[in-house]
């Protein structure tokens, strides 16, 4: 008597574009063991969708456009117990990205230009209840463990993207419900850790350095 199948690993796929969850499908449904049993469009129909059960693990994407952020879906998906895990697949590779990402509870980080054998790979892996980072973003955190003196936190890296979007010190603390002199206290440890004196600077240095993203937005004020 043959052994019996085991049960697929059923994956969620959560992505704003048609075309990318056309593509992951297609390639998830060649491999053996796999069945994709779910699509969402938004973070918010993701989090919805996992609340269903059903699915052992969710490849989130971070950018949706409005609305909900896919750090922020991967939290609530996490926070319920017996959730599916959640595989983060996206084209971001900042240290702000991934941070927020492994802080909300994601099993593995990995991106969109990985070659087919690694997404699978990375799939088992976290269907397993294992850690399924990127070599390179394995690297960055190592990184950062060494040097913990010299990174940037969480915090300061949440701080860094709203000066880059050209929020003032008032409205930060009000965004991070902050007080304004723990802003601006963040701000002098992100001056010193990255050699700078000014606001503008430090969002030069943290883009050029992958910490945050880079992209239109305001002028950061002074």
């Amino acid at each position: 008597m043959s052994a019996e199948t085991p049960e697929p690993i059923r994956l969620l796929l959560a992505d704003d574009h048609p075309v990318v969850r056309a593509g992951l499908r297609a390639v998830l449904d060649t491999e053996p063991g796999f069945a994709v049993v779910g699509e969402a469009a938004t973070a918010e129909a993701a989090v919805s969708l996992a609340a269903t059960g059903g699915f052992d693990v969710v490849l989130m994407d971070l950018q949706f456009g409005a609305g909900m952020h896919g750090a922020q879906a991967t939290a609530a998906i996490t926070a319920v117990p017996g959730a599916p895990r959640v595989l983060v697949l996206t084209t971001y590779d900042t240290d702000a990205d991934i941070l927020a990402a492994v802080e909300a509870g994601a099993a593995g980080y990995l991106l969109k230009d990985a070659p087919p054998e690694e997404l699978a790979a990375a799939v088992r892996t976290a269907a397993a209840g294992q850690s399924a980072l990127a070599p390179a973003i394995a690297h960055r955190l190592m990184d950062r463990m060494r040097t913990p003196g010299e990174a940037l936190t969480g915090r300061e890296l949440e701080v860094l993207r709203l000066v880059r979007e050209g929020l003032s010190n008032l409205q930060i603390s009000k965004r991070l419900f902050l007080s304004q002199a723990t802003v601006k206290s963040h701000l002098v440890h992100i001056y010193a850790k990255l050699g700078v004196d000014s606001r503008t600077a430090a969002v030069a240095v943290a883009t050029g350095r992958g910490l945050i993203r880079g992209g239109a937005g305001q002028r950061p004020s002074r």
